[in-house]
């Protein structure tokens, strides 16, 4: 994955383990794109995500589980980090929206629910496997940075 003895990399995991918000990009199976804003949790090898039941990226996964996640744009769209992955829909009792390290992450983050009811809605685990990382910084002044790497 990401040498994280090499400042732009480490740069990277620190922007996927703490960035509060990625767009998550799937298509429907006439090729209809869809994009949505989530909270997710990085675990240095994959995402996990949670959904309401019964929504139209639910029903797109079931039909192409290729899906693009993006982080917001940082330092004035001057620092993007984009992932390509293959996406699962999983039910596993441990992996819950009160997993420990997800809680913390959005502990000081306002919310519209507090977690328990929050978890107890967005009951569909989606876990992402990258398969490809892409990123750049391109601020006016310093030297671009780019890594791209390709998994599995």
């Amino acid at each position: 994955m990401l040498n994280l003895a090499q400042p732009y990399d480490a740069h990277i995991e620190n922007r996927l383990r703490t960035e509060p918000i990625i767009w998550f990009g799937t298509s429907s199976r006439n090729g209809q794109p869809h994009l949505v804003p989530m909270w997710f949790l990085w675990d240095g090898t994959a995402i996990t995500l949670f959904s309401l039941p019964n929504t139209r990226k639910l029903r797109d996964l079931t039909d192409n589980s290729s899906v693009v996640l993006a982080l917001e744009a940082a330092d004035q769209g001057y620092d993007v980090v984009i992932l390509e992955g293959r996406a699962t829909l999983f039910s596993d009792p441990s992996v819950t929206g009160l997993m420990p390290p997800f809680v913390a992450k959005y502990a000081n983050i306002p919310r519209r629910w507090p977690p328990e009811e929050w978890a107890k809605m967005f009951t569909q685990s989606i876990r992402v496997i990258p398969t490809k990382l892409t990123c750049w910084i391109t601020k006016p002044g310093s030297s671009p940075q780019r890594r791209s790497l390709k998994f599995g």
